[in-house]
């Protein structure tokens, strides 16, 4: 009798991750102490490996809460069992397994995530980045660079924006500059909307990390009307935080901006100019 093959749950393919997991020395196999049975281990270390069994699942809802339950526990051994979702076949897994790590050292769980950047998902792309940005790992800023600049997808470029100010490293701020300085101009509404989401996540990410080296072109963002008022709001409250006093008359101009939003936002900013100086 021939019997069923089983089938494939992990990516064929995904060796760069599986390097990256051994790299980092997370091992996903075996059980978690070894020559333990069942009743000898603790309540934790029995659901680390209830939740490990049900990674193997067949279903890929079963695999993905399993993932998430470990997330949850906010533990580094919990994320160790978490890492094998990462080379999941399910995108939805691969995905969940991006947050379901982040209990790691967080070098490690730069080193795990760096490689899902290439990801064929634009989905498991996008949380990666953002997931990379809850490290705050600096190794993550010249990868999401690349990110930012080159992938196709707008909610994935946006994502490398966010993650690079959540990460807050100045070496950053030239590339989200070069972002905001580099949109085409808006030609279809679509077109427009994605390029806005975009500028948006680069100045705001500019503001936290408060580079002088960005003033420059979030003035120009926020002078320029033709700019998404949502835009030119974030451009405002960026250069409010950066705290340069160049910034000063541009959002004295936009505090007379008919957008009561916008004029708030650079009545905040001007207020934050003033208490710097002081």
């Amino acid at each position: 009798m021939i019997s069923k093959s089983r089938p494939v749950l992990f990516k064929a393919g995904s060796f760069a991750v599986l390097a990256a997991m051994f790299g980092a020395g997370i091992a996903s196999g075996g059980p978690l102490i070894a020559g333990q049975n069942n009743e000898q281990l603790t309540p934790v270390q029995r659901e680390l490996e209830r939740q490990r069994r049900r990674l193997k699942s067949e279903d890929i809802e079963e695999r993905r809460d399993a993932l998430v339950r470990l997330g949850n526990l906010k533990r580094p051994d919990a994320s160790r069992v978490a890492a094998a979702g990462l080379t999941d076949v399910a995108p939805i897994a691969r995905a969940t397994a991006t947050h379901a790590i982040l209990s790691l050292p967080q070098a490690d769980a730069a080193t795990l995530l760096i490689p899902l950047l290439q990801d064929k998902s634009e989905f498991v792309r996008r949380e990666a980045a953002y997931a990379l940005g809850e490290t705050r790992s600096r190794s993550a800023v010249a990868p999401l660079e690349v990110v930012l600049q080159n992938d196709k997808e707008t909610g994935v470029r946006g994502a490398a924006a966010v993650a690079l100010g959540e990460i807050g490293d100045e070496s950053a701020a030239p590339a989200l500059a070069r972002v905001l300085a580099g949109q085409p101009e808006k030609k279809k509404k679509a077109k427009a909307e994605s390029n806005a989401f975009v500028m948006r996540a680069a100045a705001r990410s500019l503001g936290q990390i408060k580079s002088r080296a960005g003033v420059d072109v979030l003035i120009a963002v926020l002078a320029n009307e033709a700019n998404d008022n949502d835009v030119r709001r974030e451009a405002a409250t960026a250069l409010g935080l950066i705290g340069d006093p160049a910034a000063g008359p541009a959002l004295q101009a936009a505090f007379a901006s008919s957008d009561p939003y916008l004029s708030e936002a650079a009545r905040v900013a001007l207020r934050r100019l003033k208490l710097a100086k002081n």
